[in-house]
């Protein structure tokens, strides 16, 4: 992979965990892949817009993570799964000194993660409100699932964050979708956007943005990266 900005050079794998490392302290940051059209997702899901080369930042980004934040509808139809040692994020993490998984925090307003789903285990984190069923909230808590409560008749992200910090998860990495993205930008909580271009063209209603935002959100570019015609930006914001 090359760094076409700032300072070009080859980056070896190593490299490139220190491209996308960050510094201590609080942050979070969102990783898409988007086609040069806008569109999140082929067929449903991101996939098919992936190459290896966003794999490996994929894997790295969740390995430098403290936890991983994505929305209820994300997780089910990208089939996501509790983080295994055994795998390659796993090894990943251990390689570089930190524990060898991370929660997953699934953000849902009615917690509708059930307590049958495959993410219904200790390691998860709930990240929901008061409005939300309170037999629900009881069932996940009854799984082991950590139900953190945040905002009255939405999840307030600002609380959620802090609440997530206050249980030493202070990176925060967002994996999507859409909603929450817009979301977490409406509330200011965004420090970073790691954005994939990958180059395809493919219309539909799937997007980055489907609605817009509050306020116009300037981001600063910082880095620039290509492979194989895939470019992989980080824009700081804020």
């Amino acid at each position: 992979m090359r760094r076409l900005h700032p300072d070009p050079a080859d980056l070896d794998d190593a490299g490139l965990v220190e491209a996308y490392r960050l510094p201590p302290g609080r942050s979070l940051r969102v990783n898409f892949v988007t086609s040069l059209d806008g569109a999140i997702s082929v067929g449903g899901k991101s996939a098919g817009l992936g190459s290896p080369g966003d794999k490996r930042v994929f894997r790295i980004l969740r390995a430098l993570a403290d936890v991983v934040l994505v929305g209820h509808g994300t997780a089910a139809a990208e089939g996501y799964r509790p983080m295994a040692a055994d795998a390659e994020v796993g090894r990943l993490r251990t390689a570089l000194g930190r524990p060898a998984t991370a929660p997953i925090a699934v953000v849902s307003r009615r917690a509708s993660l059930s307590p049958g789903d495959r993410l219904a285990v200790p390691s998860t984190i709930c990240v929901t409100c008061e409005s939300a069923d309170p037999a629900r909230r009881a069932a996940l808590v009854d799984a082991g699932v950590d139900v953190l409560v945040c905002g009255e008749d939405d999840v307030d992200l600002p609380s959620a964050v802090d609440r997530l910090a206050d249980r030493g998860l202070g990176q925060v990495l967002c994996e999507g979708g859409p909603a929450l993205l817009r979301s977490a930008l409406a509330a200011g909580v965004v420090d970073e956007l790691d954005l994939t271009l990958a180059p395809a063209l493919v219309g539909g209603e799937a997007r980055l943005l489907g609605a817009a935002l509050p306020d116009v959100v300037r981001p600063r570019l910082v880095q620039l990266l290509e492979e194989d015609g895939n470019l992989f930006t980080r824009w700081s914001i804020g």
